[in-house]
């Protein structure tokens, strides 16, 4: 029976992706666990394994398509001697509407699924049981498999395109009594949906008629920058952001720092002020723990270990991948750690649980020369560190000198739904405290 190769959920964020490239072509034969092709979401390019066996009968998506939407058949495969021509067509393109309500239905099969398009954990019929006389989809694999061990299909939910049962399914099962028929749930009334809220702004259309006569260039949105734009514009409208401002004395810092790097040379290693402000964060969410915390809707979730996410800029966008446990971790790991994460966010090579996560984030353009700035918090996020340029400036000791001194400034944006002005303040003041006593941070 030929089977369609839906394009996969590679992430929880992802809607579509673009089809970068396909390892496959029409004719191979592949294996559960072959990759068939790479594919490119809004944050990583990513390999997709096939999880059934058989024939590439059709290749319906060209490599280098965009938008290509989740759920839609990209491919179809087909048993050995079958014809292509016996295959089931594409579904004809919907309206918006109706692929909203695909989505929707299609959502508990994606949650059930492994992010990195694996297969999903076995489940039993108590878990999701058919009813009775429903038409059972298994490959003829899983089909022999199943007879071998004396499963019950029935029993059995299929991670394949659309519920189908493949090998994966059945080669953990053991075999069950077939449980009882349950009746079928009456259909239950759906309440009227709302209409969909339209984008605020002038239309597409009405700005480039502004522009009408003057020479633009016109640049299509990837995936990426859509992400950005629709998670920030949220960000925006929907988290009450206050802002609080400090600046930080470094003298102590670069000095502690120029003394280990020298001492850490022989071993290839050289730490930036990025890793202190990293480490300093870190252990100011265990000094202040209820700052540690994010916003779930309606709930706030109180973290225990110090996650910390760290914006690197990339072509086209950014990344923030995420430093676990970085409470934990000395100055020269947390600094490997991050050039690794930073390199390979750069390249698009970060998987999901990478950059997924963290109760706060750091955002530091002060290699740009700039002085400080407000950073736009990044969901569920419950704060973000803005940190500006070291600048040689005058100021007052505590002898009452003038003298100079390096001053950075730093900038913590906050959710007030989470964290409250005195608690930030707290928080902020735990970080410089951290960053003026650095040898604190070894201890």
């Amino acid at each position: 029976m030929a089977t369609e190769i839906l394009m996969p959920a590679l992430s929880p964020t992802m809607e579509e992706g673009t089809l970068a490239k396909w390892l496959v072509k029409e004719g191979d034969t592949v294996s559960s666990g072959d990759i068939l092709a790479e594919i490119e979401t809004d944050k990583a390019t990513m390999e997709f394994e096939a999880v059934d066996e058989g024939v590439v009968g059709k290749i319906l998506v060209a490599e280098g398509t965009a938008g290509v939407k989740v759920n839609q058949p990209i491919a179809i495969l087909v048993e050995e001697g079958e014809e292509v021509s016996d295959a089931p067509k594409p579904a004809a393109p919907v309206s918006a509407a109706q692929d909203a309500k695909a989505a929707k239905e299609a959502e508990p099969l994606r949650e059930a699924g492994r992010t990195d398009a694996g297969p999903a954990p076995q489940k039993t019929g108590s878990e999701a049981p058919r009813t009775q006389g429903e038409r059972i989809f298994a490959s003829p694999l899983a089909r022999r498999i199943a007879a071998e061990k004396g499963l019950d299909l029935g029993s059995i939910t299929g991670s394949g395109p659309r519920g189908r049962i493949v090998k994966a399914d059945v080669e953990g099962a053991t075999a069950a009594p077939k449980a009882a028929a349950a009746p079928a749930p009456a259909p239950k009334a759906e309440a009227p949906k709302p209409e969909p809220v339209k984008p605020a702004g002038a239309s597409a259309d009405a700005v480039a008629k502004m522009f009408e006569g003057r020479a633009y260039e016109e640049v299509t949105l990837d995936g990426m920058r859509r992400t950005i734009a629709a998670r920030l514009s949220e960000a925006k409208q929907t988290i009450p952001h206050f802002y609080l401002r400090r600046e930080v004395q470094l003298d102590a810092l670069m000095k502690f720092r120029s003394t280990l790097n020298a001492q850490l040379e022989g071993r290839g290693v050289k730490l930036s002020v990025n890793d202190f402000i990293i480490k300093a964060a870190a252990m100011a969410l265990q000094t202040v723990p209820d700052a540690n915390a994010v916003w779930a809707g309606d709930r706030i979730l109180r973290l225990k270990p110090s996650d910390v996410a760290v914006a690197v800029a990339i072509e086209g966008g950014l990344f923030t991948p995420v430093l676990k446990d970085a409470h934990q971790k000395s100055l020269s790991a947390l600094s490997a750690e991050m050039k690794d994460l930073a390199g390979r966010a750069r390249n698009k090579k970060l998987a999901p649980h990478e950059y997924i996560g963290g109760s706060m984030a750091i955002s530091n353009l002060g290699m740009f020369g700039i002085e400080n700035f407000d950073a736009v918090i990044n969901p569920p996020h419950g704060s973000i560190l803005a940190v500006g340029a070291g600048i040689k400036k005058p100021v007052v000791g505590a002898d009452g000198e003038l003298k100079v001194a390096t001053v950075m400034s730093m900038t913590l944006s906050v959710d007030h739904r989470v964290i409250d002005g005195a608690l930030g303040a707290q928080f902020l003041q735990a970080i410089i405290e951290n960053l003026e006593n650095p040898m604190s941070m070894l201890a």
